[in-house]
């Protein structure tokens, strides 16, 4: 080969070497401009999130007061401009529904009204298909309920007192229904008794509506029941107020003392619904929704409809409902323990 060929060849050599090198740089460059267009599909995702309808999950029967509370809440979630498609998933103590969420894809498209059973449910299952903490993110403290401790008009008792009284004089002889082991009414039964230092019985049923039958053939002493739903027999005299639960009177029935105005001071027994979406979903939507809800309960009209079913719109940011939970879940694995329930 003589020079000149060596020479040729060289600079063939490197025509094609740099050609590679300027089609690599290229693809590079093109690949970098690419890159905020990749960077900001999730964030203009967020941004324009919901972009369709929203789920639901209300874990309870239709028809319930969980169902009916749960669907006036959904309401609120209307100005986000999708339909909201309500999945009732009953069972297990509220478990089966809130797991729908914990397996949900985490983008804020399928939620959960979850109950004060949510708090209870890790003291009393020693196996749940998830973690409370770990899977779920809170979102908003929707409503409070008020309950009433009641009981059949034969008991000699007009007030908290009188049955306190009543109760120390015959210990035993008075009995208490639930819906079941563990469940809140049982729990408050519970940390009656603990409070007033008193001796009643248990009686578990399957559901508060069998208590309450019970309740109104005499069958049981009392029971604690949700307001909206004791009202009706109360009025009708078929029933008997002792005290309503909470710290405060409720604003559906103000002129009805608390358990603790009544001498058990600390006492509360009140219920309460809140939302909550698939751990990892984005903090702008888990805020957008926060915001969103907070709003319409604060709504007068959607105050005084969720007042009329005898609750309270409460509203707040996932952080505040996050410190809650928190609260709430010590609090009844405290009285889990005291009550001597077995876990699951």
């Amino acid at each position: 080969m003589t020079e000149q060929m060596r020479l040729d060849f060289f600079a063939i050599q490197m025509s094609i070497l740099y050609s590679e090198c300027e089609r690599n740089m290229n693809l590079t460059r093109r690949m970098i401009l690419a890159l905020p267009m990749f960077a900001t599909g999730p964030l203009r995702a967020q941004e324009n999130y919901p972009t369709r309808p929203i789920t639901l999950v209300i874990p309870s029967v239709a028809g319930g007061i969980l169902d009916t509370i749960g669907r006036i809440v959904g309401r609120s979630l209307e100005p986000l401009g999708q339909a909201v498609v309500y999945q009732n998933v009953p069972g297990a103590g509220s478990i089966l529904g809130t797991d729908v969420v914990a397996k949900a894809a985490a983008d804020g498209y399928t939620l959960a009204v979850v109950a004060t059973s949510h708090a209870i449910n890790p003291s009393v299952y020693a196996k749940m298909p998830y973690d409370t903490a770990r899977d779920l993110a809170p979102i908003t403290h929707t409503v409070n309920l008020t309950n009433l401790l009641v009981v059949n008009p034969a008991v000699q008792a007009n007030n908290l007192q009188e049955l306190i009284a009543l109760a120390k004089r015959k210990p035993g002889s008075l009995t208490f229904g639930s819906a079941g082991i563990g469940q809140s009414n049982h729990l408050s039964g519970e940390m009656l008794r603990a409070a007033a230092g008193i001796d009643i019985v248990h009686v578990p049923y399957k559901g508060s509506a069998a208590a309450m039958n019970d309740a109104l053939a005499g069958h049981i002493s009392m029971m604690f029941v949700d307001l909206l739903s004791a009202m009706p027999h109360v009025k009708a005299g078929k029933l008997r107020v002792m005290a309503a639960t909470g710290f405060q009177r409720s604003a559906s029935a103000p002129d009805i003392p608390t358990l603790h105005e009544s001498g058990l001071t600390g006492f509360n027994g009140n219920s309460w619904l809140g939302l909550v979406g698939r751990a990892g979903t984005p903090k702008s939507v888990i805020d957008k929704l926060s915001a969103t809800v907070t709003h319409g309960l604060r709504d007068s009209a959607m105050r005084q409809r969720l007042l009329a079913q005898g609750v309270e719109p409460v509203g707040g940011s996932a952080e505040e409902f996050a410190n809650f939970l928190e609260i709430e879940t010590k609090r009844y694995a405290a009285a889990v323990l005291a009550a001597g329930i077995k876990r699951e």
